[in-house]
């Protein structure tokens, strides 16, 4: 195993044990970008309406 990987460390106390930083990476979440709309002229009768719905799961 190398030793540039991540590492699993136990935390006392703690139900769940942290990872190590990976070189090379941040802590920030990863940021999702909007949906693309196309232009007006190419846009169907119901895009507007699939456009602002999300799964019921969110």
């Amino acid at each position: 195993m190398s030793d540039e990987g991540q590492r699993i460390v136990r935390v006392a106390g703690a139900r769940r044990a942290k990872l190590t930083p990976v070189a090379g990476t941040t802590s920030e979440p990863h940021v999702k970008d909007d949906p693309i709309a196309p232009p007006p002229q190419e846009r169907g009768p119901n895009d507007e309406r699939m456009l602002r719905e999300v799964p019921p799961h969110y």
